[in-house]
């Protein structure tokens, strides 16, 4: 007959202290996740460094809508939870129960973790068709726990998991003059987030201002800022590209202080596989369709009105609906919609693909200032000639 091999469980503490590792490294890899969140919407020169493919891209994760949860950014609610966890570990080293208690609790807290973590791993491949190294990092942190919540019982406690967590309550329940003021404290926190935490992803354009002139060049491009510039800024963009949208009200806002100084060009580069060469496989679908609308609108006054619609529901392409287009801009529907088969508005936009395609553009957003082209983003010292 063989024996059942025993298995001799390392020391406590060296579990106890993995799973405080872990969970501090949750904190750690949530805290960087929601600042990159932050700085994707508010600081135009950023690029995360997992920002690799268009597959790999944390960046693109992070302009999803997805990436909000209920009015608070996912990895902030990341924190959160991880906070959460934390304050149940503390009551594990209770010196009486500590191989025993609270286990079952982390257990079920790390399993809610996972399925969360499926449920974003899920839309990251259906929805947003791209991952985001940090969240994986953060899924194998949730996995992590939930096996060493597991060994952990299984090491030192016998008892059935439902038995363990009734016995985690009455423990808990022993402990309230201690826990419930911790835990309100945490729910006020919570409440205080859910109420007043700022919409800093929401990114809009300037009020249209009438006293900022506005006008066509001389080849009937848009523009809008100085009558007499002394920088003058074309702009080569995509209404679905997240960079162009916040480069485009930077530049807008930037045009708003300095309406004496700046002006503004704009011409169109949807990288939408119908429109332009470039682009072989389909990318931006409906982006060209978009810039017709621009067109459009800019036969009839009402370009920059049409611009700002169109940037605004840029990452919403499902809410481009040509009746509510139209009566935002102030535009006869009928005539929005038959703009699309129109061959002289096509054309222009296909020019505009031509041309910045001879000038080298190959990506958007594309920029040429005094017959230079500048990539994504325009450098600080351009402008800063003029703002200085």
């Amino acid at each position: 007959m063989t024996k059942n091999k025993q298995i001799i469980p390392l020391p406590f503490t060296i579990y106890f202290w993995t799973v405080a590792a872990l969970v501090l490294a949750g904190v750690l890899d949530s805290v960087y996740l929601s600042i990159s969140h932050y700085r994707v919407y508010t600081d135009i020169a950023y690029e995360s460094f997992c920002a690799i493919s268009k597959s790999i891209n944390c960046d693109t994760v992070s302009q999803s809508p997805y990436s909000v949860f209920i009015g608070i950014p996912v990895p902030v609610w990341g924190i959160m939870g991880y906070s959460f966890f934390m304050l149940f570990l503390a009551f594990a080293r209770y010196m009486k129960v500590e191989k025993q208690r609270i286990w079952p609790i982390l257990f079920f807290i790390s399993l809610s973790f996972c399925i969360y973590s499926v449920i974003l791993a899920y839309i990251s491949t259906f929805y947003i068709h791209s991952y985001c190294m940090m969240c994986i990092v953060s899924f194998g942190i949730n996995f992590l726990l939930l096996y060493y919540t597991w060994l952990i019982r299984k090491r030192f406690d016998q008892s059935g998991i439902i038995k363990g967590l009734k016995l985690d309550i009455v423990f808990l329940w022993e402990k309230k003059k201690t826990i419930i003021p911790v835990f309100l404290l945490v729910l006020c926190m919570v409440i205080s987030l859910l109420l007043y935490f700022p919409a800093y992803w929401n990114i809009s354009p300037p009020t249209l201002s009438t006293d900022i002139p506005q006008g066509r060049t001389d080849e009937g491009y848009p523009w809008i800022g100085a009558e007499k510039p002394v920088l003058e800024i074309t702009e080569f963009t995509d209404y679905q590209c997240f960079q162009c949208k916040k480069m485009h009200f930077f530049l807008r806002k930037l045009v708003e202080k300095n309406s004496d100084k700046i002006r503004l060009i704009h011409r169109h580069f949807p990288m939408d596989h119908k429109y332009n060469p470039l682009v072989k496989d389909p990318f931006h679908v409906g982006s060209g369709k978009m810039a017709i609308f621009a067109e459009y609108a800019q036969t009839q006054g009402k370009f920059w009105e049409m611009n700002d619609v169109l940037f605004t529901i840029s990452g919403n392409t499902k809410f481009l609906n040509v009746k509510n287009l139209a009566e935002k801009v102030g535009l006869d529907s009928r005539a929005l919609s038959y703009s699309t088969k129109d061959r002289t508005i096509r054309y222009k936009v296909k020019h505009d693909i031509a041309v910045g395609i001879k000038l080298g553009i190959n990506g958007t957003p594309g920029y040429v200032i005094g017959g230079k082209v500048y990539l994504g983003q325009i450098p600080p010292e351009v402008l800063s000639r003029v703002l200085d």
